[in-house]
This record gives C-alpha cells, structure tokens and sequence, in this order.
C-alpha cells in the first residue's frame, strides 16, 4: 500500500520512489533519504514549487518529474543521481541555475527545454551524448560549454537558444543532428576545435561541415561557405535573423528543408546553376528578400519553399523547372506577375494563394500541361 506524507506527497510502499507530489503545492519541498528515484511526473505541473532538495539517495530523475515548475528558480542535483529523463525540467521558466554532477552520465531527451530563464549550464565530463531537443527554447541560455566526452548533440538540441552567442565542438563529437541550433539568431561564431576529424570549421569561417560529405549543416551570420560543400542541409540558417547576403558557391548541388527559413534580414541570395533542387520551406518567411533568380538547373521548387516572402516582387522560373510544391509561393503578396515555363507539369495545390499584388501569370506558349489561352492570364 502506498505512503502519503503530511503534504499529500505520495511514495511506494517501501518509500523508495517518490510517485507523486500534489500540483495545488506550495513552497519548499525536502525529498526524505529513503527515496533512490523521483519518479515519472512526481511533481509533474507543480507550479507552486519554490524549491527542492534533493539528498545523496537519489539515483535517477523520471521522465517529466520537475515538467512546467515554473516557480522553481534553482535547484541542486546530488553526486548520487545517474539519469535525468526525457522532459525532467521541461518549462521550468522560473529556473535561472542548476549544477549538473559529473556523476551524471545520461540527460534524456527535453529535458530541459523551455527553460527561458537558465543563463549558463555546465555539462559533466560523463555525459557521452546531448538528446533532441533538451535546450530548445532556452533563450535566456548566453553560453555553455560541452566536454570532450560528448560524440553526438540530437535534433534541435539548442534550437531557438536566441541569447547563445557562440558555441566551440569539441574534438570527441561525430554527429551532429537536423536544426541542431536552428533559431539561435544570435549565434555569430561556431568554432570546432582543431583535430576533429568529422567536423571542419574551415580557418573559423564560422559554420559546421561536415567534411566525409561536404555538407554545411550549421551556419551561423558571418558564415563563408566553402568551395568544397556540396549541399545546405535542412535548417543550416534558420532562423539567423541578422544575415542579410549569401553566395552559394558553384559545387553546391541541393538546398535543403527550412535551410533559410525565417532569415527576416536576407535581402539577396545567389543560388548558382549547380543547384537542381529547392526542399521545402527552403526560403519561407524571408520577407526582406526582394528578388531571386532561379538557374537552368533547378529541377523542382518544395512545398512553401518561398511562404511569406513579401517583399518578393518578381521572379523568373527557367525551363528546366517541372514541379511546383503545395504552398511554394503563399502569401508573397508583393509578387505582381509570373511566368510558367513550357517545362513545367505540376502545380500543386495553393502555390500561389494569398499572392494578393499578382495580376498577370503568363503561361509560355507550348506548355503541354497548362494553357493560357492566347495568353489571357
């Protein structure tokens, strides 16, 4: 039979694991010495929370046990604890610090996401790996350093860490995830250390790439890309708000998924002609961009690839273009006019809805698939 302390604070029956702290809670909690684990949601939307201890018992952390403590501002993790799980510390909004003990040798996944009010954090030299997603949205977050422990940071582990302004890879990692610092608009310097043999930072050009591919995967708004990249991965400059010019060079053959998504400050771009294809949202919501020109090469434009372009006012599609994605152009509402090529097959749905400035699509004359009819529009 379970045991309920004084506060309502359910535990097992042998009081080893904490199960569950009531959520109308308020103020400072001391976990008993009796408990090895904090379970899963033990003290899941305790928003009344204002501290914790937390004593040398305490083995591991349950998935969500600490999830939307907004009230909690800092807390202590002893030497004892393992494990922190999968979204320990999600939202925790109110947390400024936390000391991670270096006996800490797995950080789940989420695990702290959200925490908009965390500053710094230092990650012990045991942790061997960095889950998807566990700073996302930790805006507050200006600096952290990685040990040279970790071999792999997952998608979109620093995502929208706005404040972060640089970030140095250690030699030990090896792979880094999709949008792994998408949104850290204020990062302007990633530094790999010298003797990376995955990871190149090509004389501190201030970009990720990873060199057995010659994939740019990180940039960042003072980034040169090299000669030698053959592909934009997927979020490479999202969300970099402060770059405002890029030139592709001529060995880049693709551009990939939300590759420059939420560039507000992107006023021009060269894509050359070794480009054959756009991925989707590869553009969207660049509403400084004015004009682009799209080379012979490209073979197809991904679905919203340019969604919430504004200030677009013009573009040439060339002939080898066969394929418009869904929503490839919605709401560029400064697009007066566009021609469809003869090469062109498919349109999908709404690729040009919301474009309230277009009054003129031409269709040029031997397209098999659309007509304009004596070019009526």
């Amino acid at each position: 039979m379970a045991y309920i302390d004084k506060y309502g604070v359910k535990f097992s029956d042998d009081r080893k694991t904490l199960e569950k702290c009531p959520e109308d809670f308020q103020g400072k909690y001391t976990i008993p010495d009796s408990v090895t684990n904090i379970g899963e949601r033990a003290f899941f939307f305790c928003r009344g929370l204002t501290s914790i201890t937390i004593p040398n018992s305490v083995t591991s952390i349950g998935d969500e046990a600490f999830y939307d403590c907004c009230g909690l501002t800092s807390i202590t993790i002893p030497n004892s604890v393992t494990s922190i799980g999968d979204d320990a510390f999600s939202d925790c909004s109110g947390l400024t610090s936390i000391t991670i003990p270096d006996s800490v040798t797995s950080i789940g996944n989420y695990a702290f996401s959200d925490c908009s009010g965390l500053t710094s954090i230092t990650i012990p030299d045991g942790v061997t790996s960095i889950g998807a997603g566990v700073f996302k949205g930790c805006s507050g977050l200006t600096s952290i350093t990685i040990p040279d422990s970790v071999t792999s940071i997952g998608s979109g582990a620093f995502r929208n860490c706005s404040g972060l302004t640089s970030i140095t890879i250690p030699n030990s990692l090896i792979s880094i995830e999709d949008c792994a610092f998408s949104g850290c608009n204020g990062l302007t310097s990633i530094i790999v250390s010298k003797g990376n043999k995955k990871y190149d930072s090509r004389n501190n050009c201030n970009a990720i790439i990873e060199t057995a591919k010659n994939q740019l995967i990180a940039g960042c708004k003072t980034t040169i890309i090299p000669d030698s990249v053959t592909s934009i991965e997927d979020g490479a400059f999202s969300g970099c708000h402060g770059l405002t010019s890029i030139t592709i060079p001529d060995s880049v053959t693709s551009i990939g998924w939300n590759a420059f998504s939420d560039c507000s400050g992107l006023t021009s771009i060269t894509i050359p002609d070794s480009v054959t294809s756009i991925g989707w949202n590869a553009f969207s919501g660049c509403s400084g961009l004015t004009s682009i020109t799209i080379p012979n090469s490209v073979t197809s434009i991904g679905d919203d690839a340019f969604c919430g372009c504004s200030g677009l006012t013009s573009i040439i599609l060339p002939d080898s273009v066969t394929y418009i994605g869904y929503r490839a152009f919605i709401d560029c509402s400064g697009l007066t006019s566009i021609t469809i090529p003869n090469s062109l097959i498919c349109i999908e749905a709404h690729a040009f809805s919301g474009c309230s400035g277009l009054t003129s699509i031409i269709v040029s004359k031997g397209n098999k698939k659309y007509d304009s009819r004596n070019n009526s529009n």
